[in-house]
């Protein structure tokens, strides 16, 4: 048995109605449109999110937070990722962009206490948690903060 040789299920995906071709398909002429007004139109219809005289969804429900814009959004890696590197190794934002840890080069990166650290190692990121800077240190390794006078 092969996937491109099973048969079809009939009816499943119904062909759409082909409209504005003769009287005889009973989707000619004006094509289920009615006659003429807005609604006939071609690019016709409600904006996404109109409701027609009811007060819209988006406005009958509260505001809520704000997103700061000085936020720092950093890029998580956990201590347990930092495994596959080489013991003594100094791992930095180029060393977890190489390694597919991260997904943008300049990102800021602070490192996770998730998972566990048996080897020594030069860590240099943005930020730490404080149990990850503990598991790293405790492994024999170091941590040196960047960007940060």
């Amino acid at each position: 048995m092969r996937i491109e040789r099973l048969p079809g299920d009939r009816g499943k995906r119904q062909k759409p109605t082909r409209v504005g071709r003769g009287h005889g398909c009973g989707k000619g002429q004006t094509c289920g449109r009615g006659t003429k007004g807005y609604q006939a139109r071609a690019g016709s219809g409600r904006r996404l999110g109109k409701e027609g005289g009811q007060m819209p969804l988006i406005q009958r429900l509260p505001k809520r937070g704000f997103r700061s814009v000085r936020q720092i959004r950093y890029s998580p890696v956990n201590v347990g990722q930092l495994e596959r590197f080489e013991a003594g190794a100094e791992v930095g934002p180029e060393a977890f962009y190489a390694a597919r840890l991260v997904r943008r080069k300049k990102a800021p990166i602070k490192i996770l206490a998730e998972g566990e650290l048996s080897k020594p190692l030069r860590v240099c990121a943005h930020a730490f948690s404080a149990a990850a800077r503990r598991k790293i240190l405790e492994a024999g390794g170091s941590c040196e903060p960047i960007g940060q006078n």
